[in-house]
């Protein structure tokens, strides 16, 4: 079965959601579990010639990012897991996939909440449904209403 699962976190209530299946999967199992936390990279535009780093801001942004996922890694050591965690910058899917990769993952849990209308749903678009197309492991989605 499986022997290393990756959670991608990010606090949201499908995270969550993601958190308490992972907890069920990794007790079952026996498995070991690592949370990472996605940064997109933050470059401010200032027209269309171009943007900005500003890396006062993006270390800003990393410590929003590391509390959440101390946050992830704080509940579920209150339920007798152990698991390790890493906050990741760059593109979710690819950054997600490479790292599953990188620990020899065989099987990814995420997140995910139904949008109301065609609209948010196009806007948004899926990262879920990216990462089954590009993981090269197993992808569970628990999915909140």
């Amino acid at each position: 079965m499986y022997k290393r699962i990756l959670l991608a976190y990010d606090g949201s209530e499908a995270g969550q959601k993601a958190l308490l299946d992972c907890c069920d999967l990794v007790q079952w199992s026996k498995a070991s579990l690592t949370l990472v936390a996605v940064m997109p990279h933050h470059i401010d535009f200032i027209g269309a010639e171009g943007g900005f780093y500003d890396p006062k801001v993006s270390e800003r942004e990393k410590l929003g990012y590391q509390a959440i996922l101390d946050h992830g890694l704080r509940d579920l050591s209150e339920a007798g897991h152990k698991a390790d965690g890493e906050v990741l910058v760059g593109d979710t899917v690819t950054e997600i996939t490479g790292y599953a990769r990188k620990i020899k993952a065989d099987l990814i849990v995420v997140g995910h909440k139904h949008l109301e209308g065609w609209a948010a749903r196009w806007w948004r678009g899926s990262s879920s449904g990216a990462l089954i197309e590009y993981a090269h492991c197993s992808v569970l989605v628990a999915i909140t209403q």
